[in-house]
C-alpha cells in the first residue's frame, strides 16, 4: 500500500487532472477504482471522481453512520420511495437524553416501554416534554432525536 500523500502532493495530483485528456482520465480511474468507469462520463465527472477518490484515499471515506444513510436512500429510490436523507435516530433502553429547560437541566432515560423521568415511567417523551414546558411539544423534537423540519413534514410541533 502506498504512503498517503502530503497536502501539497496531493493538491498537485488534483491540479494536474485538468489537464488529462479522456483517455488518460479513463486510465486514472481504472488504477484507482480497480473497473471501467461508466460509459458516456464527460470528462468533468471523471475528474470529480478521480479527485474524490485521491482525497478519500489521503483523508479517509465517509463515516459509517454516512454511508449507511446514503444506502438507505439509494435502496428507497431504486423501490420509487420518498428519499428521505435525515437519520433515523432510534433511542435504546438505557439511552439518558439530557434538557436544559428554562436554565433547569432535565434527565430522561428510556425503557422499554416509555421512558422515566423524576422516578416517574411515561409511555412517551412527548408526555414528559408537556410535563416540563405546560405545553404540547413533540418529545423527539423537544429532546433533539429529530429536527423542526422533519417534525413540520410529520405536522406536529
Amino acid at each position: 500500500m502506498k504512503p498517503k500523500p502530503t497536502t501539497a502532493q496531493l493538491a498537485e495530483q488534483l491540479a494536474a487532472l485538468t489537464s488529462l485528456s479522456r483517455d488518460k482520465l479513463k486510465e486514472r480511474w481504472r488504477s484507482l477504482y480497480g473497473n471501467e468507469p461508466p460509459r458516456n462520463s464527460s470528462q468533468e465527472f471523471l475528474r470529480g471522481a478521480i479527485g474524490y477518490r485521491l482525497q478519500e484515499r489521503a483523508f479517509g471515506g465517509l463515516k459509517p453512520a454516512i454511508r449507511r444513510l446514503l444506502e438507505r436512500a439509494a435502496g428507497d429510490a431504486s423501490e420509487g420511495k420518498p428519499i428521505r436523507l435525515d437519520p433515523v435516530r432510534k433511542t435504546a433502553p438505557g439511552t439518558v437524553l439530557l434538557r436544559e429547560w428554562h436554565g433547569t437541566r432535565h434527565q430522561v432515560t428510556v425503557v422499554g416501554d416509555g421512558a422515566v423521568y423524576r422516578g416517574q415511567r411515561y409511555r412517551s417523551l412527548s408526555e414528559i416534554a408537556r410535563v416540563i414546558t405546560g405545553s404540547k411539544w413533540s418529545g423527539p423534537l423537544f429532546f433533539g432525536l429529530r429536527s423542526a423540519a422533519k417534525e413540520a413534514s410529520h405536522g406536529a410541533r
